[in-house]
């Protein structure tokens, strides 16, 4: 990609053609979990080589981008002091992903940052590279963000549900920084009830991928309606 170093992403404008942008060296977070728009993801940061990207990023109130690793650890593993020299990443990841902004930021003591981001855009990864330091940046295309739906009759009790959830935890004291899903609640929104549930339902990184990578948001719900019967949730 012939960009060495950590820069703030650039954004160039599409063709007239075309709605889309591209994202030039937006640095990556790869991690063992899936980042929906509006979603919620609180953060410990004590790498080296996420500390500097991620002061960065919120000093210029940039966003950098989740994506849903298929190998590898979330932390690098330092090799073995006989281990011979390997030039393969330690990572991979899915190339769909989503950005996040930085919505808050402490630094507890040196060497630790606890930060919290919102999910924005969903994105897919045209070119990746693994800087020496060991932070991927990659050029990316941001794709439009989900079309706004009307939950359906049908579908109505997967948002009913998903809204008893959110009373309960509520109910239960649970504070605003430790609820899985933040307000404003769109519980009248295709894409954000289905969203909110992809967070919550357990199933593998792979299919959570999938689900957030899917066009139609409605589709997207019918789907998660059919893992709330599979997960005997009853709607």
């Amino acid at each position: 990609m012939g960009n060495r170093g950590m820069m703030e992403p650039q954004i160039t404008p599409a063709s007239p053609m075309s709605e889309a942008l591209t994202l030039q060296s937006l640095p990556l977070f790869p991690l063992s979990t899936v980042l929906y728009p509006a979603g919620y993801l609180p953060l410990q940061i004590f790498e080296v080589r996420y500390l500097d990207m991620i002061g960065k990023c919120f000093k210029a109130g940039a966003p950098f981008g989740i994506v849903t690793l298929n190998k590898g650890q979330e932390v690098r593993q330092a090799p073995a002091s006989n281990a011979a020299p390997d030039d393969t990443p330690q990572e991979l990841f899915y190339p769909t992903g989503t950005l996040a902004r930085i919505t808050s930021l402490s630094r507890p003591h040196p060497g630790l940052m606890l930060i919290q981001c919102t999910g924005l855009q969903r994105f897919e990864i045209t070119q990746h590279e693994l800087l020496k330091h060991g932070l991927w940046v990659a050029n990316v295309n941001v794709l439009p963000d989900d079309q706004r739906i009307t939950i359906p009759e049908d579908l109505q009790p997967v948002a009913k549900t998903l809204e008893r959830v959110i009373t309960t935890l509520q109910a239960q004291g649970t504070t605003a920084d430790q609820m899985p899903m933040q307000p404003p609640y769109q519980l009248d929104d295709c894409a954000w009830v289905a969203n909110r549930w992809c967070e919550l339902l357990p199933m593998p990184l792979e299919l959570k991928n999938r689900l957030m990578s899917l066009d139609n948001p409605l589709v997207r719900l019918e789907l998660v309606s059919d893992l709330l019967e599979r997960n005997g949730i009853s709607t």
